[in-house]
């Protein structure tokens, strides 16, 4: 499980960003994961306690936004689901597709009293 080491070093960036912006009090840490990436939220969330323990952001909230996993279809171009379509165009039914969103982890944002 990785998602201990990817988190910890969140809470270094967002320490590091609360202490150069001179912000008192973070109230919740948003990330986006892509469904298609390595992160399983699940274990996103089950970790971040250990994470932010004995940290400034131990009295924080985590809030994680999924980012779909879109292809678009190299044959027709329509963009689809990767995941409800098992990676097959559902309007072509070709297989070959340019990956367009789902890969990601962000922090998209740090929310402060």
């Amino acid at each position: 499980m990785h998602e201990l080491g990817v988190v910890m070093e969140v809470v270094r960036v967002v320490e590091e960003f609360v202490r150069e912006n001179d912000v008192e009090e973070v109230d919740t840490v948003v990330l986006q994961v892509g469904e298609l990436s390595s992160m399983i939220p699940k274990y996103i969330y089950d970790v971040y306690p250990a994470a932010v323990d004995g940290t400034m952001l131990e009295k924080t909230k985590l809030d994680i936004e999924i980012i779909p996993g879109n292809g678009r279809c190299g044959n027709c171009e329509t963009i689809f689901s990767v995941l409800q379509n098992h990676a097959t165009c559902p309007n072509c039914q070709s297989t070959q597709f340019e990956l367009l969103s789902g890969r990601e982890f962000y922090i998209k944002e740090i929310v402060c009293y």
